[in-house]
């Protein structure tokens, strides 16, 4: 989990089904599922590894240097 706990009581706490964590320049890559009593494993696994492979890309496009902008279809900048 990740979250805050403040001096005036407040909290703030969210499950982090996604993460990626950068150390001595290796790309430390976790993904999860809410799995329930009526999960399927299959289609669980499936989407976990459709959420790694989302930071996977994300962390290649980083890589490659590409500008990406958030306005929609042919939104590929070209190279920084």
């Amino acid at each position: 989990a990740v979250g805050y706990f403040s001096w005036n009581g407040n909290m703030d706490t969210a499950i982090a089904i996604r993460t990626a964590v950068l150390k001595d320049g290796r790309l430390h890559i976790q993904a999860g599922a809410g799995v329930v009593a009526d999960s399927i494993a299959q289609q669980e696994w499936t989407e976990t590894m459709a959420k790694a492979m989302s930071v996977i890309k994300a962390a290649a496009i980083a890589e490659s240097g590409l500008e990406l902008s958030l306005e929609g279809p042919g939104s590929r900048q070209g190279q920084r």
